[in-house]
């Protein structure tokens, strides 16, 4: 059943490392009004420039199993040996409040969601190459053994784009923001949102309601 308390939409977007998901969302969330990213929680430490807070919550093994023990995550994993997780309070208070938001998480944590949330909004946002992915990752620092890694993981999770809703290939970064960007608000124009108070005519407001 439709929890009609929840007046917002949840868009998650996924991508292989280096596709661009962090980057494509620090995008939208300038330009769209009433659109903010959910700060997901991790055990990694964090990368040069990156603050507790604004690009993720930072916790102790310890803490981030405590939370597990406590249901706090809408969905969690461990990726690279760290946990990763979406706080559950955070989204579901921002949603009720008609707040739009973007979570940013790998595959396996967008099948979590799934399973529990009816309305969420997949997007897999593929880059052009593999060759483009090694460079994207060497750009931000990762080290060889990261790439590795990460290239692995990668590769793994690019078949997975069938299960989203919607693809955009990250080529060019303004017109993959664009794209996001359409989808969006297009959800924005479903009836469910709208709202009948922005209709002045009162006979035409009451064959709607």
């Amino acid at each position: 059943m439709e929890d009609k308390t929840l007046k917002g939409d949840l868009f998650i977007l996924s991508s292989p490392a280096g596709g661009g998901k962090t980057t494509l969302s620090n995008l939208l969330i300038s330009e769209i009004p009433n659109l903010k990213r959910v700060i997901t929680c991790t055990t990694r430490k964090p990368r040069p420039g990156e603050k507790d807070g604004k690009d993720y919550y930072f916790l102790t093994k310890e803490e981030f199993e405590r939370k597990i023990k406590e249901g706090a995550f809408l969905e969690y994993a461990v990726v690279h040996g760290n946990y990763y997780g979406t706080p559950k309070k955070e989204v579901f208070e921002l949603l009720k409040r008609g707040i739009d938001l973007i979570l940013v998480i790998d595959v396996q944590g967008m099948r979590q969601v799934k399973k529990n949330f009816k309305d969420v909004v997949t997007i897999f946002i593929l880059p052009p190459s593999i060759e483009e992915i090694i460079k994207r990752m060497k750009e931000r620092g990762d080290s060889e053994e990261e790439i590795r890694k990460r290239l692995k993981t990668a590769k793994s999770e690019i078949p997975a784009w069938k299960e989203y809703d919607f693809i955009v290939v990250n080529d060019i970064l303004e017109k993959s923001k664009e794209s996001l960007k359409q989808i969006i608000l297009c959800h924005r124009k479903k009836t469910k949102r709208f709202d009948l108070d922005s209709i002045r005519d009162e006979e035409l407001r009451k064959l709607m309601a």
